[in-house]
């Protein structure tokens, strides 16, 4: 299997458990959050809608700079606004991923703030990371839905509520 293949498999494999966690989100929390450093529920589930869009912007340019491409997220007033958000961001990534080739994964991707530079990896490597960062904001969502006495669905087998627990 390429390595290509892989990546793909894999993204729909998360794909299918950040689809069931964002549609846990009820329209009346986006406003709350469990502390003032953290971010909103809107902030969160934003967020994690549009990072598969990070695989087209990985393999198709060598970097991002924040100085320069300032992060503005694109506005969802409910569930079923942010779940079409990220259906479409998945297409977008799993499309461009598609059409790439295991050699596009070996340059060198930069993340960056002006001359502060917050990370520098392969564009494949880079692509992994855009999967950590869907779990690891997924994760963070569960723990906002746990403390809202939210259901939790399940990420690798079922979840305590799914067990009745």
């Amino acid at each position: 299997m390429s390595l290509i293949q892989m990546l793909l498999t894999e993204m729909q494999q998360e794909a299918n458990t950040t689809r069931k966690m964002l549609g846990q989100v009820p329209d009346d929390k986006y406003d709350w959050r469990p502390h003032p450093k953290s971010m909103t529920i809107l902030q969160l589930t934003t967020h994690i809608a549009e990072l598969p869009t990070w695989v087209t912007l990985v393999l198709a340019t060598d970097e991002l700079d924040f100085a320069t491409s300032p992060y503005t997220p694109i506005s969802v007033n409910n569930t079923a606004e942010l779940l079409t958000l990220f259906e479409r961001s998945l297409a977008d990534g799993e499309s461009s991923l598609s059409r790439a080739t295991d050699e596009q994964l070996e340059p060198t991707w930069t993340l960056r703030n002006g001359d502060d530079i917050y990370s520098q990896s392969t564009k494949g490597a880079m692509i992994r990371v855009t999967f950590s960062q869907i779990v690891h904001h997924r994760a963070q969502l569960g723990v906002y839905l746990r403390l809202l006495n939210i259901p939790i669905p399940g990420s690798y087998g079922p979840s305590a509520d799914e067990l009745g627990l």
